[in-house]
């Protein structure tokens, strides 16, 4: 929620709470954007890449929808990863409904299966997802093998073309009960700017950085006085902070001009690198970073 006591809203109005919930690399983080309209989460097509649970607002004249994007689920083989299992899973509960989303071109596998099993079928809409170059026929073969799920009801969706997504928005919509304004209507995501931030920085590094890197990055800022911004990078070893910098300090320069591209004009962005060794593997370092 947001922290304050709710808008009670005009009457008629409808408001609730809506859990992305899935397997890493479904495209919940695409699909929140999309249904928004508007950036509020990074994304990359790396593990982990959302780490919080991110809350997103859509809010119309008739109702508001509260969207948390949760970090995909997968095997804890880290004290972050645990954590971030743990952070997911707590999303599910208190909620109007859950969002199970599924990779429609990598279908209906063991690990979906897993997470199936923990949801409560009433309650879950089936969200297959990146259904965009599938025939009809794959659609509809992996739609029937999700459907012994038997969720409340089945969305074949494309959050990168945004196709099916709106009829998607509008059965929430009518799950909605009546409810108050939670956040203000102008309000779209609720994520501190400072965090923001840091955040823009990591999906920066995700998408330049090699493949073995990105899980061990992690981003914090140590200074926000606008238009001064610090950001430190934290990577597990020495030689994963040469990799980060670069030759020359050409990664991390790139990584800088993709970051302010994203961020007010006139933002002075300092970005600097230091050795926390093991960091995701130590649970104290990861309550620290925030996660």
């Amino acid at each position: 929620m947001s922290g304050e006591d709710p808008d009670p809203g005009d009457e008629g109005f409808r408001s609730g709470f809506v859990t992305l919930f899935g397997r890493p690399n479904t495209g919940k983080s695409t699909l929140l954007n999309c249904i928004l309209g508007e950036k509020v989460t990074i994304t990359s097509n790396k593990a982990q890449t959302t780490r919080h649970q991110i809350r997103g607002v859509r809010t119309t004249k008739t109702g508001q929808i509260v969207f948390v994007d949760t970090p995909g689920v997968g095997k804890p083989r880290s004290a972050l990863a645990k954590k971030l299992n743990s952070t997911a899973t707590d999303a599910r509960a208190g909620v109007d409904v859950v969002c199970f989303v599924v990779d429609g071109r990598s279908g209906y596998g063991r690990g979906d299966k897993f997470l199936a099993e923990r949801l409560n079928p009433p309650n879950t809409v089936v969200v297959l997802n990146k259904i965009d170059g599938m025939r009809h026929g794959e659609i509809a073969a992996q739609l029937s093998q999700v459907g012994e799920l038997d969720a409340s009801a089945y969305f074949p969706v494309s959050a990168q073309t945004g196709k099916g997504v709106p009829q998607l928005v509008e059965h929430l919509e009518s799950r909605m009960p009546p409810g108050p304004h939670w956040y203000p209507e102008d309000q779209v995501a609720d994520m501190p700017q400072p965090m923001w931030v840091g955040e823009l920085v990591r999906e920066q590094l995700l998408r330049v950085l090699r493949e073995e890197v990105p899980h061990s990055v992690a981003t914090r800022v140590t200074e926000y006085e606008w238009p001064h911004v610090r950001v430190e990078i934290l990577v597990e070893r020495s030689s994963q902070k040469g990799i980060v910098i670069g030759k020359g300090g050409e990664v991390l320069k790139e990584v800088g001009i993709r970051a302010r591209r994203q961020m007010p004009e006139g933002t002075f962005l300092e970005l600097f690198v230091t050795v926390d060794k093991d960091w995701q593997h130590d649970p104290a370092s990861v309550e620290r970073l925030g996660y």
